[in-house]
């Protein structure tokens, strides 16, 4: 008679303890020539982030050259006075670093990640970049083509053309905001080294610049490394550039961006809100989560899982531009595509959601998944050191305090469900929402109107 085997089970492992976490807290200090220093020591972060802000935001770009910035921050890493492009470049490779540059309304921002072992080496490179750029005729002249080449590309992208045009809608031509961040091909062509070169000197200095560093610092002097490095980078003091304000339309309307024959109907539907020193934002971050953060959020419960029409929709809150007395302002947006056929019936059902939403409110279960999976994930979602640099370079750049991010967590588990759907409900109006459609207006245009969620106009692709 055969004898039966028998299993052994382990105990199954269980949890440890849960330990507390918050966001990590920057040591802050000044160089002698006035840079801004944001410090964070992160223990087995061997790869070091370091993020470089410029006060060079797109309004002080100057008339009839929009996307200097953009060209200026490209050729930072285009070489210096005493290297050529392809020697600076060759360099970075041997310290395995990586340097990116790009430009936003606020201003100009450098990223920088490199193993902590070639630290000083790297940042003297980003030193001489910063304090000595050579902004050559020929390297500008290629990286305006480059940008030249880039623009018909992102015309012909759905999702970027429907941004340009919600830009252009929401706020007046004299405005800087609503004018593509990177240039026209008008405007790019303008631009040469002599213009790059005057806005260089006119905005970059290290007394109106702030760097931040994280990663593990063990055994590095930081002081005396970047008094050696960024430390001499010279320049003129200067106050930071006034902050003018912003006003906007968001008088309900759609405007469809005609695309004869296009198979799916790119969405973007937004207004602008408040910046992140006003008290709602903790409420409006948890509300926009519970419309449409993620997969099981209501807009894509409805419009991808019920009825098919998209592959996802999403909710979310952008920061434009701050200031540090309140003033800024955030795009708040609604974006997906659908199939063209069905581009009437998912706007009505969008529609439909946001009434539902204003007339019953979210379910505490839709609060407690959203502050789960915000705040829950927050360990996971700062585990490097460039995650850590570039949300501590975004509150600098953003006028906030540096406890902003560790605060943030705080005031969002403690938000209800009532102030979460009050918020959102205040953020998605369903009379004050511009609506963009990238699409074929030829298909769409009649089922839109039917809906009347305002008046429709139509314009060319370009």
């Amino acid at each position: 008679m055969t004898e039966l085997a028998t299993m052994e089970f382990h105990p199954q492992p269980q949890a440890g303890e849960a330990r507390p976490w918050a966001f990590p807290a920057p040591e802050r200090g000044t160089l002698g020539n006035g840079l801004t220093v944001l410090r964070c020591h992160r223990p087995g972060q061997q790869v070091v982030a370091v993020e470089v802000l410029l006060a060079a935001p797109l309004e002080a770009e100057p008339a009839g050259l929009d996307g200097i910035a953009t060209i200026m921050a490209r050729a930072f890493s285009e070489g210096t006075d005493k290297l050529s492009a392809e020697e600076f470049a060759a360099e970075l490779e041997r310290c395995g670093a990586t340097l990116d540059a790009y430009a936003d309304h606020p201003g100009v921002r450098l990223s920088l990640e490199v193993p902590v072992s070639r630290l000083p080496k790297a940042l003297d490179l980003l030193a001489d970049a910063l304090r000595a750029p050579a902004f050559a005729d020929s390297e500008v002249e290629r990286l305006v083509r480059n940008r030249l080449d880039e623009i018909p590309h992102e015309t012909a992208n759905p999702a970027r053309r429907a941004a340009k045009e919600l830009s252009k809608e929401l706020f007046p031509a004299t405005s800087r905001m609503s004018r593509p961040r990177q240039g026209t091909e008008e405007t790019v062509e303008a631009i040469d080294s002599g213009a790059v070169r005057a806005f260089y000197e006119k905005h970059v200095r290290p007394a109106t610049a702030t760097t931040v560093i994280v990663g593990d610092l063990t055994g590095v002097d930081v002081d005396a490394l970047l008094a050696d490095t960024l430390g001499s980078w010279t320049g003129s003091s200067a106050e930071p550039r006034p902050v003018p304000p912003v006003t906007a339309d968001d008088t309900g309307r759609v405007v469809i961006v005609d695309r004869p024959g296009a198979v799916q109907t790119q969405l973007l539907i937004g207004r602008v809100g408040a910046d992140r020193h006003d008290r709602v934002w903790p409420a409006q971050v948890l509300g926009t989560y519970c419309l449409g953060g993620t997969l099981t959020s209501r807009l894509d419960r409805v419009l991808r899982e019920e009825k098919g029409y998209t592959y996802g929709v999403r909710a979310f809150g952008q920061v434009l531009r701050s200031a540090p007395d309140g003033s800024g302002i955030a795009m708040l947006a609604i974006s997906g595509s659908v199939d063209t056929p069905n581009t009437g019936p998912a706007l009505d059902d969008l529609w439909k959601v946001l009434r539902t939403l204003a007339a019953e409110g979210l379910t505490d279960a839709e609060r407690d998944i959203a502050v789960q999976n915000l705040v829950g994930v927050a360990p996971l979602k700062f585990e490097t050191a460039a995650a850590v640099a570039g949300t501590l370079a975004d509150q600098v750049e953003q006028h906030l305090p540096d406890d902003y991010q560790a605060t943030l967590y705080q005031q969002l588990a403690a938000t209800g469900t009532v102030e979460a759907t009050a918020a959102a409900v205040s953020a998605f109006p369903v009379d004050r929402l511009v609506t963009v459609l990238v699409g074929d207006a030829a298909t769409i245009e009649e089922p839109v109107k039917a809906l009347g969620i305002g008046e429709v106009s139509v314009v060319p692709a370009e």
